[in-house]
């Protein structure tokens, strides 16, 4: 989360001093113009260093002016100031509490910056009852009032908050990740493979900015080394995402000789030798304007982003481009009034699940300055309301870019924290409940020739099983490697298709699936000819019966285009059960399921000369029927080929 504090300051100190120039009202006792000499004069030198940013300085400088003069008011209400510009709004709080005793009628004139310190602080209570007070000061002028108001709003928002989204025990506790990824530069902008081991992050040092890779092994973060390959240069690179599988890296280029606008998005490829190839830049992705953050869908078809160019609702909107199977890019699309407004969106990050946005914004409803949202897409493909994410992870400072890990909790920004080893650092913390995205588990695999063991590049689809809706569409490398991941809460039918090959199909249950461990599913795809078989996964019927479920249509509709694609092939369908019941039930349930399939099949066009249902009943068993998974695993339909 990257904070602005120098404006804060230079707007609040300056304030605070122009004020020590009002005239002395009736019942006060403060006179600045009666302080000791020499502790104005020190208190001149600190307001100086004050201006330059160096407030260790200033602050040292208040406190001798304190020890020259210690009924010196001026010096809290302005040390208060330094103490907020630096985001400890503890101590600043603490000052201007003492100012206020001191002489409360001189120091009401800075109930304002009081309360926003008392923001600083989650105490927005007490912030909502000064902001009033000092609104009820009599003669405010029109901009003093604006800003009263515009901080009144804010706090308000932050109190309906906290009473529509209790927090019960959660306990906010960002933790630094260390020397192995923070150094006395600046690190920012962190991603994440979608197992954790590998982290991509930006640096900045003497003003150049660089890509840093570390690894997470054995419970640690190795020493991050400079990004292999051609990708770090002289220009500036930043705003990185890492696709989830490890091998596209999409970033921002700013002021490259060859891009369309000041800032582009590029990609490079994970090279075999562990290196990155020279950038490319996104061609029709990128325009005159400004592009960046950019974050990139786990099944790397759709790729999010920020920019202010033409045909957004304010200056910088999040815009989406979807990637078609010829690998081209689509005209990048605006995701609308849901998500952006007339101020500013930035830093989407669209999480492993697929359907939870993480972003940037000044233009909804917040707690002053830019916060950050969470959004969550509909099964129409449209956004819900975004929900501000919320105190402490929101605060009254501008909040920048924010990632979640697969797990749907863990969570890395950069924060100048009070523990930071130089600057912006990367933290990690715990979402509360409300804000998670969905936990996500995934399948990987390599698909490749039954007979030859050669990898295949295929087309795999993850596809709700209730609803029928693909979630994840993707193609294999080259060399047939893929990576697919499951969110909690549906049913999912997997299938791998391959021209001249015999699909595959498997389910996963992400309903009541309580497992942390990925899975490792390698899949030999089998050349169409005659005696290849397979196991339809996703044939569904009702127990002890042989009417097909909905869900099963998917699937079947699979065979039909495997048909149709094959107009010389026939089929044989086959049917298996377990052994519970008696055999002669079992035969004559699988054979009555064989027909089924086979008469829905014959429904679409499909010649019946071209298909044969036949039932083996318990007699070929897979699995020892002594389980529960053993007998699901018998209970079981077949694809065999007869002709081809």
């Amino acid at each position: 989360m990257k904070r602005n504090s120098r404006s804060y300051f230079r707007i609040t100190f300056f304030f605070l001093v122009l004020n020590s120039l009002f005239l002395i009202s009736e019942g006060q006792w403060y006179d600045p113009e009666k302080v000791n000499k020499k502790a104005g004069d020190i208190y001149a030198q600190a307001y100086e260093e004050a201006q330059d940013g160096k407030y260790k300085e200033a602050i040292s400088h208040l406190n001798d002016a304190l020890k020259a003069d210690p009924k010196f008011v001026d010096v809290y209400l302005s040390r208060a100031g330094i103490y907020a510009s630096m985001k400890n709004y503890k101590a600043s709080v603490a000052d201007f509490e003492t100012g206020l005793q001191m002489d409360r009628i001189y120091s009401e004139t800075y109930l304002l910056p009081y309360s926003i310190s008392l923001a600083g602080t989650g105490n927005f209570a007490k912030a909502l009852e000064t902001v009033d007070k000092f609104l009820a000061t009599p003669k405010l002028n029109e901009q003093s009032i604006k800003a009263g108001k515009y901080r009144k709003s804010v706090y308000e928002f932050a109190i309906q908050y906290q009473k529509d989204n209790p927090a019960g025990n959660y306990v906010f506790a960002p933790h630094n990740l260390g020397d192995s990824i923070n150094s006395a530069a600046l690190e920012y902008f962190p991603s994440l493979t979608i197992d954790g081991s590998k982290m991509i992050f930006t640096r900045r040092e003497n003003s150049d900015e660089d890509f840093y890779e570390s690894n997470f092994t054995n419970g640690k973060w190795s020493k991050a080394t400079p990004v292999g390959g051609k990708i770090n240069t002289n220009f500036n690179e930043g705003a990185q995402n890492i696709s989830q599988d490890g091998q596209w890296l999409i970033f921002t280029g700013c002021n490259y000789p060859e891009g369309e606008g000041s800032c582009d998005l590029y990609i490079a490829y994970k090279t075999k030798n562990g290196g990155w190839t020279e950038p490319e830049n996104l061609g029709s992705v990128n325009t005159e304007f400004w592009e960046s953050s950019p974050s990139l869908s786990p099944d790397k078809r759709d790729l999010y982003f920020s920019s202010n160019r033409n045909g957004g609702y304010g200056g910088k909107d999040i815009w989406v481009t979807h990637r078609g199977q010829n690998g081209v890019w689509s005209k990048p699309e605006n995701l609308g009034p849901e998500v952006n407004t007339d101020g500013d969106e930035g830093c989407p990050f669209i999480h492993a699940d697929n359907q939870t946005l993480y972003f940037n914004s000044n233009g909804h409803p917040g707690y002053g300055m830019t916060d950050l949202f969470m959004v969550k897409k509909n099964t129409d493909d449209t956004w819900n309301k975004p929900k501000n994410l919320g105190y402490p992870v929101n605060t009254i400072d501008d909040e920048g870019s924010l990632i979640v890990s697969s797990d749907g909790k863990t969570s890395y920004y950069a924060s100048d924290g009070g523990d930071t080893r130089g600057g912006l650092d990367i933290y990690s913390f715990q979402l509360r409940d409300s804000i998670r995205a969905l936990k996500t588990l995934w399948v990987k695999g390599k698909v490749f020739d039954k007979k030859n063991n050669a990898g295949l590049p295929s087309a795999v689809e993850l596809t709700d099983i209730k609803t029928r809706k693909i979630i994840s569409k993707l193609q294999t490398d080259e060399d047939g490697n893929y990576l697919v991941t499951l969110p909690e809460g549906k049913d999912y039918a997997f299938n791998v298709n391959r021209k001249g090959y015999l699909f595959y199909s498997d389910n996963f249950s992400m309903i009541n699936n309580i497992s942390d461990s990925p899975l490792v599913v390698n899949i030999p795809l089998q050349p169409i000819e005659k005696g290849a078989s397979v196991v339809l996964k996703n044939i569904f019927f009702e127990n002890k019966q042989f009417s097909l479920k909905q869900e099963s249509m998917e699937e079947l509709d699979k065979v039909i285009a495997l048909l149709n694609e094959n107009p010389k092939l026939t089929i044989q369908i086959n049917g298996y059960t377990d052994n519970v019941g008696s055999p002669a039930d079992n035969l004559l349930l699988s054979v009555n399921r064989a027909k089924a399939v086979t008469a829905y099949i014959q429904s679409k066009g499909i010649s019946p000369q071209r298909l044969t249902a036949k039932g083996f009943g318990e007699t070929q068993p897979i699995a020892p029927n002594t389980t529960e998974d053993g007998k699901a695993l018998n209970r079981r339909t077949e694809l065999s080929i007869l002709a081809n």
